[in-house]
């Protein structure tokens, strides 16, 4: 399946229709193309559909920076998670400025719930193994929750470098316990229906821990302002430079959700040191989230706040798109903190056409930790389950980091399409029952 899904990629990009001066390879005019939305994540299962991402180059004279891009996708994958966004982004809309506007909904039957505080909330494998005598049910550490969002952002400049950031959204969560009936109901093969089974996300709400409001979910508004320091030589698969940011997002709740209101506060710094050329490049990526004041239900805190959108999920610590290897969503807290190393070399080029592709392999180590606890007395619950280990660990795992690490394998098209297959693993069994993870992805992650 592997071979088959780069194989299907790679000929779809070079499918692309474009304007291109063949001398320089410098893009001019326009560049699109309809593609297979497809791709494969330890966590989310075999991902199908369709996207299109529509560049805008003009005379050439900013490639590799686009002067608009437009971007639309619409798939599912096989652990029922669907994806359907548009995005559109430039900074020649409006002179000087940038503007990012992002409409995606995501519906999520079988969310990842480990419980709170990382390390403090003891995982066992065997519960969602069906071939383990512990097996309770693969929904055991699931929950339901679908998200629509909305942003509008812009982004202007203070001085060479330096820049301000602004924008608007809405973040609308549907939240409740794994519908069972409904994932059965996908399959006549009664022999692999999962068992109706108290999971622990039920146990959190029961014992309130969850709230009941939280529980059910509920809509957001918010607003976000900070600063910006970039040096990169380009916006797509920089070789060099700092992109740094510091912003604050203020979130109300509506309706049953009106008293959780808070403020968050984010710090981020990307650094790319070109150690040969644009051919061996040493990138890492640095950055927390913490809870400044006010209330936050617990889905929000699964979410990793962005001053404009680059990529469809921001998913709190774990997964592809945070921590590589660790489960999605192992690391929840009110304050988290997370580091990315990546040594980007590029090991063959080769001119296909009208483009240019190269190969690159990326070893790379992620870590995530706790920084701000959920206090265990009011929201860590010691729960009286199927088994004696469900519950909390020891407090001495508290504020140790989580790490994963693995190998990337890059297929790029003129530096702005790449396909990513990395493979990753946790360094800690309570991170993940698998040893073996593979994510199969578009870009980079930073």
């Amino acid at each position: 399946m592997k071979r088959t899904i780069l194989v299907s990629l790679l000929l779809a990009c070079m499918l692309t229709a474009s304007a291109q001066d063949t001398t320089r390879h410098i893009r001019k005019g326009w560049t699109f193309g309809v593609l297979p939305s497809v791709a494969y994540d330890a966590d989310l299962g075999f991902q199908y559909g369709a996207l299109t991402n529509i560049y805008y180059f003009g005379d050439g004279s900013t490639y590799p920076e686009y002067l608009h891009s437009f971007y639309a996708e619409a798939a599912y994958t096989t652990k029922h998670f669907g994806l359907f966004r548009f995005s559109y982004d430039s900074k020649h809309l409006i002179p000087k400025h940038r503007l990012s506007v992002d409409l995606t909904y995501l519906p999520d039957q079988m969310c990842d719930f480990y419980g709170f505080n990382g390390y403090q909330s003891e995982y066992n494998a065997a519960y969602s193994n069906q071939d383990d005598a512990a097996y309770i049910s693969r929904a055991y550490y699931k929950y339901h929750r679908d998200l629509f969002r909305f942003s509008a952002d812009m982004q202007g400049s203070i001085s060479k470098d330096l820049y301000w950031n602004a924008g608007i959204g809405l973040l609308h969560f549907n939240v409740g316990t794994v519908d069972i009936d409904r994932l059965n109901s996908y399959t006549k093969k009664k022999e692999k229906w999962l068992p109706d089974t108290v999971t622990l996300f039920d146990y959190y709400v029961r014992d309130g821990y969850i709230s009941d409001a939280e529980s059910k979910g509920g809509s957001h508004p918010y607003l976000h302002g900070g600063v910006t320091y970039d040096t990169r030589d380009r916006l797509q698969n920089p070789t060099r430079g700092i992109h740094a940011d510091a912003f604050v997002t203020y979130y109300a709740g509506i309706g049953n959700m009106k008293e959780y209101n808070n403020l968050k506060l984010n710090l981020g710094f990307r650094h790319y040191i070109s150690i040969y050329k644009d051919r061996v490049i040493f990138a890492y990526r640095l950055g927390t989230q913490l809870n400044l004041a006010g209330d936050c239900p617990f889905y929000l805190n699964t979410y990793l706040n962005q001053l404009y959108m680059q990529r469809v999920v921001y998913e709190g610590l774990g997964g592809a798109n945070s921590v590589r290897g660790i489960m999605r969503n192992r690391i929840l807290a009110p304050g988290v903190a997370f580091a990315n190393v990546e040594l980007r070399t590029r090991v063959a080029s080769l001119k296909v056409g009208k483009n240019m592709f190269y190969l690159g392999l990326v070893p790379f180590l992620d870590a995530g930790m706790v920084v701000q606890p959920y206090d265990r007395v009011s929201h860590n619950p010691h729960v009286a389950g199927p088994g004696a280990e469900i519950g909390y660990a020891d407090d001495g795992g508290l504020y140790r980091p989580h790490l994963g690490g693995g190998l990337g394998v890059k297929v790029a098209m003129n530096d702005n399409f790449v396909l990513s297959v990395d493979w990753a693993t946790a360094f800690d069994k309570q991170d993940n029952g698998k040893f073996s993870n593979l994510y199969i992805k578009m870009g980079y992650m930073f």
